[in-house]
């Protein structure tokens, strides 16, 4: 993973997204589907990867920004 790279995960009640290095969340929303939103803009804009959590903390999801960056070999 790159260094800045964003994580929406679960924290207490929130979702929140964490720009990997990062000690505090860069922004939080009441539902999963607001914080991926919002993630994925961030991630599109710093040209990072976005990292999408489950509630139980397991990664659900990886999208690379821009999707040039993906190597070819990976899995989806």
């Amino acid at each position: 993973m790159a260094k800045g790279d964003i994580h929406t995960s679960k924290q207490g009640d929130r979702w929140v997204n964490k720009a990997e290095g990062n000690q505090r969340a860069s922004s939080s929303a009441p539902t999963k589907a607001q914080a991926q939103a919002d993630g994925r803009r961030m991630a599109i804009d710093r040209g990072v990867e976005h990292v999408v959590h489950r509630e139980n903390g397991q990664i659900g999801e990886r999208n690379t920004y821009p999707r040039s960056r993906d190597p070819r070999s990976s899995k989806g």
